[in-house]
Protein backbone atom coordinates (compact mmCIF):
# COMPACT_ATOMS: atom_id res chain seq x y z
CA UNK A 1 0.00 0.00 0.00
CA UNK A 2 1.36 3.56 -0.70
CA UNK A 3 1.94 6.01 1.80
CA UNK A 4 1.95 9.71 1.63
CA UNK A 5 5.59 9.69 3.22
CA UNK A 6 6.18 7.90 0.05
CA UNK A 7 4.48 10.50 -2.11
CA UNK A 8 6.43 13.03 -0.75
CA UNK A 9 9.52 11.86 -1.20
CA UNK A 10 9.05 11.28 -5.15
CA UNK A 11 7.39 14.96 -5.60
CA UNK A 12 10.59 16.18 -3.57
CA UNK A 13 12.98 14.44 -5.86
CA UNK A 14 10.57 16.32 -8.49
CA UNK A 15 10.44 19.48 -7.56
CA UNK A 16 14.43 19.28 -6.80
CA UNK A 17 15.67 17.60 -9.46
CA UNK A 18 17.87 16.13 -7.00
CA UNK A 19 18.15 13.20 -4.47
CA UNK A 20 20.54 15.45 -2.48
CA UNK A 21 18.84 18.56 -2.15
CA UNK A 22 15.59 16.84 -1.71
CA UNK A 23 16.91 14.63 1.40
CA UNK A 24 17.73 17.99 2.96
CA UNK A 25 14.19 19.23 2.50
CA UNK A 26 12.80 16.48 3.86
CA UNK A 27 15.26 16.26 6.52
CA UNK A 28 16.32 12.66 6.03
CA UNK A 29 19.40 11.26 5.04
CA UNK A 30 20.04 10.45 1.47
CA UNK A 31 20.18 6.39 1.91
CA UNK A 32 17.01 6.64 3.65
CA UNK A 33 15.38 8.81 0.35
CA UNK A 34 16.69 6.45 -1.89
CA UNK A 35 15.58 3.48 -0.07
CA UNK A 36 12.01 4.82 -0.14
CA UNK A 37 11.81 5.73 -4.20
CA UNK A 38 12.95 2.25 -4.97
CA UNK A 39 10.24 0.70 -2.35
CA UNK A 40 7.95 3.14 -4.10
CA UNK A 41 8.68 1.56 -7.74
CA UNK A 42 8.52 -2.04 -6.15
CA UNK A 43 5.17 -1.39 -5.27
CA UNK A 44 4.09 -0.12 -8.43
CA UNK A 45 6.34 -2.52 -10.54
CA UNK A 46 8.15 0.23 -12.69
CA UNK A 47 10.47 2.88 -12.54
CA UNK A 48 10.06 6.11 -12.10
CA UNK A 49 13.06 8.48 -12.64
CA UNK A 50 15.60 8.30 -14.86
CA UNK A 51 19.07 9.02 -13.39
CA UNK A 52 21.59 10.47 -15.24
CA UNK A 53 24.67 11.85 -14.54
CA UNK A 54 24.26 15.36 -13.97
CA UNK A 55 20.11 15.12 -14.00
CA UNK A 56 17.19 13.13 -13.00
CA UNK A 57 14.23 12.91 -15.18
CA UNK A 58 10.57 10.90 -15.26
CA UNK A 59 10.03 7.95 -17.16
CA UNK A 60 6.45 7.78 -18.58
CA UNK A 61 5.27 5.95 -15.41
CA UNK A 62 6.77 9.09 -13.56
CA UNK A 63 5.16 11.68 -15.55
CA UNK A 64 2.13 9.68 -14.98
CA UNK A 65 1.96 9.35 -11.24
CA UNK A 66 3.35 13.37 -11.14
CA UNK A 67 -0.56 14.56 -11.33
CA UNK A 68 -2.24 12.00 -9.35
CA UNK A 69 0.78 12.85 -6.42
CA UNK A 70 0.07 16.22 -6.22
CA UNK A 71 -3.47 15.52 -5.87
CA UNK A 72 -3.50 13.02 -2.82
CA UNK A 73 -0.99 16.08 -1.50
CA UNK A 74 -3.46 18.72 -1.62
CA UNK A 75 -6.41 16.97 -0.39
CA UNK A 76 -3.91 15.48 2.73
CA UNK A 77 -2.94 18.74 2.85
CA UNK A 78 -6.47 20.71 2.88
CA UNK A 79 -7.73 17.54 5.27
CA UNK A 80 -5.43 18.96 8.09
CA UNK A 81 -6.29 23.06 7.60
CA UNK A 82 -9.62 22.28 7.71
CA UNK A 83 -10.05 19.47 9.47
CA UNK A 84 -7.60 20.05 12.20
CA UNK A 85 -8.82 23.72 13.13
CA UNK A 86 -12.00 22.37 14.12
CA UNK A 87 -12.18 22.92 17.69
CA UNK A 88 -12.05 19.72 19.93
CA UNK A 89 -15.47 18.69 22.32
CA UNK A 90 -15.30 19.28 25.36
CA UNK A 91 -15.86 15.33 27.23
CA UNK A 92 -18.99 14.86 29.05
CA UNK A 93 -19.66 14.73 32.35
CA UNK A 94 -20.78 11.52 33.53
CA UNK A 95 -23.27 12.03 36.15
CA UNK A 96 -24.83 8.72 37.51
CA UNK A 97 -28.27 9.02 38.78
CA UNK A 98 -29.55 7.43 41.42
CA UNK A 99 -33.08 5.12 39.30
CA UNK A 100 -35.21 6.08 42.59
CA UNK A 101 -34.81 9.46 42.36
CA UNK A 102 -37.71 12.21 42.02
CA UNK A 103 -38.01 13.27 38.82
CA UNK A 104 -38.80 17.17 39.31
CA UNK A 105 -34.88 17.26 41.08
CA UNK A 106 -33.27 15.86 38.11
CA UNK A 107 -35.04 17.78 36.12
CA UNK A 108 -34.33 21.15 38.14
CA UNK A 109 -30.94 20.02 38.09
CA UNK A 110 -30.05 19.18 34.10
CA UNK A 111 -32.23 22.64 33.81
CA UNK A 112 -30.35 24.43 35.96
CA UNK A 113 -26.84 23.28 35.09
CA UNK A 114 -24.89 25.74 33.28
CA UNK A 115 -22.00 24.52 32.37
CA UNK A 116 -19.26 24.07 29.25
CA UNK A 117 -19.13 20.45 29.82
CA UNK A 118 -22.51 18.30 28.00
CA UNK A 119 -24.18 16.25 30.84
CA UNK A 120 -24.77 12.57 30.30
CA UNK A 121 -26.33 10.65 32.34
CA UNK A 122 -26.30 6.94 34.06
CA UNK A 123 -28.83 5.64 36.03
CA UNK A 124 -28.03 2.52 37.89
CA UNK A 125 -28.86 1.62 41.58
CA UNK A 126 -27.01 2.85 44.32
CA UNK A 127 -24.52 -0.07 44.83
CA UNK A 128 -23.90 -0.08 40.98
CA UNK A 129 -23.22 3.84 40.76
CA UNK A 130 -20.66 3.32 44.04
CA UNK A 131 -19.24 0.24 41.77
CA UNK A 132 -19.18 2.69 38.28
CA UNK A 133 -17.55 5.63 40.80
CA UNK A 134 -14.45 3.07 41.66
CA UNK A 135 -13.97 1.97 38.56
CA UNK A 136 -14.40 5.41 36.99
CA UNK A 137 -16.39 5.15 34.54
CA UNK A 138 -18.54 8.02 36.26
CA UNK A 139 -17.30 11.13 37.50
CA UNK A 140 -19.81 11.77 40.13
CA UNK A 141 -22.78 10.53 40.90
CA UNK A 142 -26.48 11.46 42.80
CA UNK A 143 -27.03 8.70 44.63
CA UNK A 144 -27.59 7.32 48.85
CA UNK A 145 -24.72 7.74 50.90
CA UNK A 146 -24.01 4.92 53.13
CA UNK A 147 -24.93 4.72 57.11
CA UNK A 148 -22.91 7.49 58.49
CA UNK A 149 -21.17 8.55 55.51
CA UNK A 150 -21.79 11.81 55.58
CA UNK A 151 -17.79 12.09 55.25
CA UNK A 152 -17.93 10.26 51.74
CA UNK A 153 -19.44 12.82 49.70
CA UNK A 154 -21.55 16.04 49.65
CA UNK A 155 -24.74 15.09 52.04
CA UNK A 156 -28.16 17.12 50.90
CA UNK A 157 -30.80 15.40 51.88
CA UNK A 158 -32.19 13.18 54.57
CA UNK A 159 -35.57 11.88 54.02
CA UNK A 160 -37.99 9.25 55.86
CA UNK A 161 -39.79 6.46 53.62
CA UNK A 162 -43.48 6.82 53.98
CA UNK A 163 -46.31 5.01 53.14
CA UNK A 164 -47.61 6.67 50.21
CA UNK A 165 -51.95 7.14 50.06
CA UNK A 166 -54.15 8.40 47.39
CA UNK A 167 -55.38 12.36 48.63
CA UNK A 168 -58.65 11.20 48.71
CA UNK A 169 -57.94 7.78 51.39
CA UNK A 170 -59.02 8.15 55.12
CA UNK A 171 -55.79 7.67 56.51
CA UNK A 172 -53.85 10.27 54.31
CA UNK A 173 -54.43 13.42 57.35
CA UNK A 174 -53.21 10.53 59.77
CA UNK A 175 -49.88 11.82 61.49
CA UNK A 176 -48.48 8.31 61.35
CA UNK A 177 -49.92 5.09 60.02
CA UNK A 178 -49.20 1.50 62.04
CA UNK A 179 -48.37 -1.47 60.19
CA UNK A 180 -52.29 -2.93 61.02
CA UNK A 181 -53.85 0.09 59.56
CA UNK A 182 -52.55 -1.55 55.67
CA UNK A 183 -53.56 -5.07 56.48
CA UNK A 184 -56.42 -4.50 54.31
CA UNK A 185 -55.03 -2.55 51.56
CA UNK A 186 -54.05 -3.57 48.60
CA UNK A 187 -50.15 -2.98 47.77
CA UNK A 188 -48.11 -1.66 44.98
CA UNK A 189 -44.67 -2.85 45.06
CA UNK A 190 -42.02 -0.98 43.77
CA UNK A 191 -39.21 -3.35 42.42
CA UNK A 192 -36.64 -0.78 42.12
CA UNK A 193 -37.17 0.18 45.88
CA UNK A 194 -33.67 0.03 47.73
CA UNK A 195 -35.23 -0.89 51.16
CA UNK A 196 -37.80 -3.49 49.14
CA UNK A 197 -36.45 -6.21 51.32
CA UNK A 198 -37.16 -4.77 54.58
CA UNK A 199 -39.98 -3.50 53.92
CA UNK A 200 -41.43 -6.80 53.46
CA UNK A 201 -39.94 -7.93 56.49
CA UNK A 202 -41.49 -5.19 58.16
CA UNK A 203 -44.92 -5.90 57.00
CA UNK A 204 -44.64 -9.78 57.72
CA UNK A 205 -43.54 -9.90 61.18
CA UNK A 206 -46.42 -7.99 62.19
CA UNK A 207 -48.86 -10.34 60.69
CA UNK A 208 -49.87 -8.26 57.11
CA UNK A 209 -50.19 -10.10 54.26
CA UNK A 210 -51.75 -7.85 51.83
CA UNK A 211 -52.74 -8.16 47.80
CA UNK A 212 -50.80 -7.00 45.33
CA UNK A 213 -51.99 -4.92 42.56
CA UNK A 214 -48.81 -4.11 40.84
CA UNK A 215 -45.17 -4.38 40.99
CA UNK A 216 -43.25 -2.30 38.65
CA UNK A 217 -39.86 -1.03 38.72
CA UNK A 218 -41.14 2.38 37.21
CA UNK A 219 -41.39 4.67 40.57
CA UNK A 220 -43.59 7.36 37.82
CA UNK A 221 -45.97 4.23 37.20
CA UNK A 222 -46.32 3.32 41.06
CA UNK A 223 -47.22 6.66 42.41
CA UNK A 224 -49.26 7.76 39.22
CA UNK A 225 -51.43 4.69 40.43
CA UNK A 226 -51.26 5.47 43.89
CA UNK A 227 -52.57 8.68 42.80
CA UNK A 228 -55.51 6.91 40.86
CA UNK A 229 -56.11 4.96 44.01
CA UNK A 230 -55.29 1.30 42.55
CA UNK A 231 -53.25 1.03 45.97
CA UNK A 232 -50.87 2.01 48.04
CA UNK A 233 -46.99 1.68 48.31
CA UNK A 234 -43.40 2.97 50.97
CA UNK A 235 -41.56 5.34 49.44
CA UNK A 236 -39.35 8.06 49.87
CA UNK A 237 -40.65 11.49 51.31
CA UNK A 238 -39.09 13.41 47.85
CA UNK A 239 -41.43 11.04 45.82
CA UNK A 240 -44.32 12.53 46.70
CA UNK A 241 -46.55 14.24 44.16
CA UNK A 242 -49.64 16.49 44.11
CA UNK A 243 -52.82 14.42 44.36
CA UNK A 244 -50.18 11.75 46.94
CA UNK A 245 -50.36 12.11 50.51
CA UNK A 246 -46.80 10.46 52.37
CA UNK A 247 -47.38 9.69 56.20
CA UNK A 248 -44.61 8.30 57.99
CA UNK A 249 -44.94 4.72 59.00
CA UNK A 250 -44.93 4.16 62.81
CA UNK A 251 -42.13 1.91 64.20
CA UNK A 252 -40.51 1.47 60.45
CA UNK A 253 -37.67 4.43 61.50
CA UNK A 254 -35.24 3.78 57.95
CA UNK A 255 -34.58 6.97 56.15
CA UNK A 256 -31.90 7.03 53.14
CA UNK A 257 -29.43 10.42 52.98
CA UNK A 258 -29.26 11.62 49.70
CA UNK A 259 -25.99 13.06 48.00
CA UNK A 260 -23.52 13.51 45.89
CA UNK A 261 -20.14 10.65 45.93
CA UNK A 262 -17.42 12.02 43.47
CA UNK A 263 -14.91 9.94 41.55
CA UNK A 264 -10.88 9.73 42.64
CA UNK A 265 -10.04 12.07 39.70
CA UNK A 266 -13.24 14.44 39.96
CA UNK A 267 -11.06 17.50 41.94
CA UNK A 268 -8.18 17.00 39.57
CA UNK A 269 -10.09 16.89 36.25
CA UNK A 270 -12.64 19.33 36.83
CA UNK A 271 -11.97 21.12 39.95
CA UNK A 272 -13.58 21.77 43.36
CA UNK A 273 -15.04 24.75 42.18
CA UNK A 274 -16.97 23.02 39.60
CA UNK A 275 -20.62 24.64 39.42
CA UNK A 276 -22.32 21.24 38.91
CA UNK A 277 -22.13 20.18 42.64
CA UNK A 278 -23.30 23.30 43.07
CA UNK A 279 -26.93 23.15 41.26
CA UNK A 280 -27.32 19.64 42.66
CA UNK A 281 -27.64 21.39 46.06
CA UNK A 282 -29.00 24.31 45.07
CA UNK A 283 -32.06 22.28 43.95
CA UNK A 284 -31.89 20.03 46.48
CA UNK A 285 -32.74 22.43 48.98
CA UNK A 286 -35.80 23.05 47.26
CA UNK A 287 -37.44 19.67 48.40
CA UNK A 288 -36.47 18.55 51.53
CA UNK A 289 -33.31 20.26 53.59
CA UNK A 290 -30.93 17.68 56.23
CA UNK A 291 -31.45 18.51 59.57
Amino acid sequence: MLSRTQLRQFLAVVDTGNFTRAATSLNIAQPSLSAGIAELERQLGTRLFVRERRRIGLTPAGNELLPLARGIERTFHRAETQVGSLPVPLRPIRLGVLETLALDWLEAIVAGYRGAEPLELVEGSARELQAALASESLDLALTILPPGGRGEGLALLEEPYCLALPEAHPLAGAAQVAARDVAGETMIARRSCEVLGETSRFFTERGVRPRFALRSPSDERALAMVRAGLGVTVAPRSLARAGVAMVPLAEFGLTRILGVAFAPHWAAQFGQGHDLPAIIAKTAGQLLPLP
